[in-house]
């Protein structure tokens, strides 16, 4: 009983399975020949119209008289100065390390500073007393 429902499912697949399905509908291929194939034969392209050819005018107009009494050569030709070049804005200078390598410190500033062991290991680190007054300066700099 407990196998019945399981023989069930296994014949319903095996049947779906065997039942031909419908084919799909191919088209016909067209040849490629224009004298055979009605689509490909190009279309006639429309002609343009002929222009319209315009008679000699019924009235014969005059010309007028160009009135140019209000020509005036300073307004049509301004003496313009020349613009004269802005100066160059002068700023303030900064800190930078240029100007703070151009300071000099002595080495009881450089040790009052950072402190004396410090000052020891910047000396042995850079490998002179001068290189470590360089890198306080650099350090009061950068303050």
């Amino acid at each position: 009983m407990r196998s019945l429902p399981f023989i069930i499912t296994i014949a319903a697949m095996l049947l779906t399975g065997c039942i031909s399905q419908q084919q799909p509908a191919y088209k016909p291929v067209l040849p490629q020949n224009p004298k055979l194939n009605p689509k490909l034969t190009p279309k006639p392209k429309p002609r343009p119209k002929p222009a319209v050819v315009l008679g000699k005018p019924t009235k014969v107009k005059e010309l007028k008289e160009v009135q140019d009494n209000n020509f005036n050569p300073e307004y049509m030709y301004p003496d313009t100065p020349k613009r004269t070049p802005k100066a160059p804005a002068v700023s303030q200078p900064t800190n930078t390390i240029a100007d703070a390598s151009s300071n000099t410190m002595s080495r009881e500033a450089c040790i009052g500073m950072i402190g004396q062991a410090k000052f020891d290991k910047y000396t042995q680190m850079l490998g002179s007393e001068s290189a470590a007054i360089k890198r306080c300066i650099l350090l009061r700099s950068m303050k």
